[in-house]
């Protein structure tokens, strides 16, 4: 089913799931392990990323394809503009469009290993809103993006930039927006009101990422530019070094993220899973 359907005719808020693909069988197996615990909680579809510098496009497309194919689930493909030029894109969406493939996550991509700026690749896209127009014009495919209510970590413009860039993805074929993820709900509420007052209509998705080991968390959070606000450092910090306490605060402060976004109206709530279910679930009957 196609991403644009989904959300038109979603009558409740919709859960999502986010895996990336692993880089060995064993790592594999334990990703649809927690997939298939994850259909109890019946995600409105699955997004599979691309891994950094596109390194793992073969096994994102065998997961997106297997997902498709085993499942009742619908897959959602990231796509980047890293390492491929017009004509490996158009190939690669024949194979996706062949296989029943119908959404398609699409996004510039971060540098390969070893760069530290993107380059594009000769005879391809500089721009996510390049790769958006390209895949339109394919047809056949329901196209989701990405957005940064904090300001993606290269723009000089700041949020200001990321709304423009919103809208002109929107503009040149997005049917929706998911969000990088985000602790300060103020920050969303403020991005989309001026999102909105720009022109922007598509649905715009929070990201949540459950907090399992805050460490990591601060890791991340300083290479994708979101933020760790002070409040957040202050709870974590007395349970930081105890894993089990990390994931139990991480739940409940999660399920009231989510309660409070999702009284506000938001469409959905997209989990960044980082492969494990066990929060996403808790958190999903907690709501």
């Amino acid at each position: 089913m196609k991403l644009s359907d989904i959300l038109t005719s979603a009558t409740e808020p919709l859960i999502s799931c986010e895996f990336f693909p692993p880089k060995t069988d064993k790592g594999e197996a334990n990703l649809w392990k927690c997939l298939h615990e994850l259909e109890a909680i019946h995600p409105a579809y699955i997004s599979v990323t691309y891994g950094a510098g596109g390194s793992t496009q073969d096994r994102t497309k065998r997961i997106v394809c297997r997902i498709k194919e085993e499942t009742g689930l619908s897959p959602v493909a990231h796509l980047t503009c890293v390492g491929a030029n017009r004509d490996d894109l158009a190939a690669l969406l024949d194979e996706y469009k062949h296989a029943g493939i119908e959404n398609i996550l699409a996004l510039r991509g971060d540098p390969p290993e070893g760069m530290d700026h993107f380059e594009a690749t000769v005879g391809g896209f500089e721009h996510a809103t390049d790769l958006i127009s390209f895949i339109h014009e394919q047809d056949g495919f329901s196209i989701g993006c990405a957005t940064y209510p904090e300001g993606h970590p290269e723009s000089k413009g700041g949020v200001a930039d990321d709304i423009r860039y919103l809208k002109l993805k929107q503009d040149n074929g997005a049917d929706a927006a998911v969000t990088q993820y985000f602790f300060d709900n103020d920050a969303f509420f403020k991005f989309y009101d001026a999102a909105t007052k720009a022109g922007v209509t598509i649905p715009i998705i929070p990201g949540i990422m459950p907090i399992t080991n805050f460490e990591q968390i601060v890791r991340f959070s300083a290479m994708c530019g979101a933020i760790v606000p002070a409040w957040l450092h202050k709870k974590m910090k007395p349970v930081q070094d105890n894993l089990d306490a990390v994931k139990k605060l991480g739940i409940e402060l999660a399920t009231k993220q989510c309660c409070e976004l999702l009284d506000a109206g938001v469409p959905g709530l997209h989990f960044y899973t980082l492969n494990k279910s066990e929060s996403t679930i808790a958190i999903s009957r907690n709501l």
